[in-house]
């Protein structure tokens, strides 16, 4: 699913179609297909039906919805992740999470409750 590169770099599997810049601030509602990478300041929901990462540089304050979510920086707001949730060794999350797999990496911060279900297996899986 996710896989560091070199420099330890976090970056997709498959490519990231959206990325919000360190230097960029968005207040509001992001709604979307598709991977995102935030490395900036986003202050709202952000729904994707991809995968998420928050890049060390990035922030949240506001709750995520996507396929699979990866955190390097900081999040406040709950998240729901269809297949898994990554906080990496530098990531924060304070919020509660709902999501298949958990991994949380040693050194990470996490403040909340989580719920674990495992996904339910598709014909396609099979």
């Amino acid at each position: 699913m996710f896989k560091l590169g070199k420099n330890n770099d976090n970056s997709f599997s498959s490519d990231i179609e959206t990325v919000i810049g360190k230097n960029t601030q968005i207040k509001g509602s992001i709604h979307g297909s598709g991977n995102m990478r935030v490395d900036g300041m986003v202050e709202g929901e952000i729904s994707i039906t991809g995968e998420i990462v928050v890049g060390d540089a990035g922030r949240v304050i506001g709750n995520i919805s996507g396929r699979s979510v990866l955190i390097s920086g900081e999040v406040t707001g709950n998240i729901s992740a269809e297949s898994k949730l990554e906080i990496m060794p530098n990531g924060k999350l304070y919020g509660d999470v709902n999501a298949s797999v958990l991994s949380i990496a040693e050194g990470a911060v996490f403040r909340g409750q989580s719920n674990m279900e495992p996904r339910p297996i598709t014909n396609e899986e099979e």
